[in-house]
């Protein structure tokens, strides 16, 4: 009897009919399933860049060894070159987070590496649950440990954008708060001076206007002199009063960015 047709399966595989049975429409998540000496493996293709969508790619092995990908290569080198698709992402990735400079960039490497890291981590568990089911099978365990190398590049890329991002952040915000404690300085030395000149301005307004105060002739020039020293001290009073008003800032801890030397972010995790 034909086997029965799948969307996902090709035609040509003769695998076990339970397979048939367990696979839906769609590949769902990465996973093995063993039956009768088979070894079916549903993975997913690397994640593209803001697509939600996953690319199913499957791995038969069958009763005698034999390798088949769902795209038409054999052996174990189809395998390889599914792991070598990661790597070459994850180098792409890590390029691109060293020339990463703002929040922008690093949050947009974030959205690229969350679902990597997934897809990798899900990955490794997949074929270590294929390393169980044949414990025998020496490319396996091979593919296993590769796997598990690349969840942990993805793992260690992660944190080092994360860093980065919470870094720059921090910074930015180090340096808005300065920009604003300049501004704020500029603008007390400006109401120093305003202190300072405004009983002159105020004095010369008052003895300014057209009115008999009976200072026109009195010991002149003296009485202006008197009348400019007077407000000259009440400016100077009332100066000290406008400096002692802001209060003295709170204590700060070393600048992160002295911390970190210069430093546009912190040393990478990966080694």
């Amino acid at each position: 009897m034909p086997a029965s047709p799948h969307p996902l399966l090709p035609a040509a595989w003769s695998v076990p009919e339970v397979f048939r049975h367990r696979l839906g429409s769609s590949a769902g998540r990465q996973r093995a399933m063993l039956a009768d000496g088979h070894l079916l493996l549903v993975l997913h293709d690397v994640p593209a860049a803001g697509s939600a969508g996953r690319t199913p790619r499957l791995f038969w092995r069958a009763a005698d060894g034999a390798w088949k990908a769902s795209d038409g290569e054999t052996g174990t080198a189809a395998l390889e070159a599914h792991l070598q698709k990661f790597a070459a992402r994850v180098e792409q990735l890590e390029a691109d987070e060293d020339e990463a400079t703002r929040a922008a960039d690093y949050f947009e490497l974030l959205q690229q590496i969350v679902p990597l890291l997934r897809s990798a981590r899900n990955l490794h568990a997949t074929l270590q649950q294929a390393r169980d089911s044949i414990p025998a099978d020496r490319a396996l365990i091979h593919m296993r440990d590769r796997a598990g190398e690349l969840e942990r590049s993805v793992e260690l890329l992660h944190a080092d954008v994360q860093n980065g991002l919470t870094y720059t952040v921090a910074h930015q915000a180090e340096e808005q708060a300065k920009r604003t404690h300049e501004m704020a300085v500029a603008a007390h030395r400006l109401n120093v001076l305003a202190a300072i000149f405004f009983p002159m301005g105020t004095l010369a307004a008052i003895f300014g206007m057209n009115l008999t105060h009976g200072l026109e002739q009195w010991n002149s020039p003296w009485a202006f002199w008197l009348v400019l020293g007077c407000a000259f001290m009440s400016g100077l009073v009332l100066a000290a009063l406008v400096v002692r008003r802001p209060a003295p800032p709170p204590p700060q801890r070393q600048s992160s960015v002295e911390l970190a030397r210069h430093s546009r972010r912190p040393p990478p995790l990966r080694r």
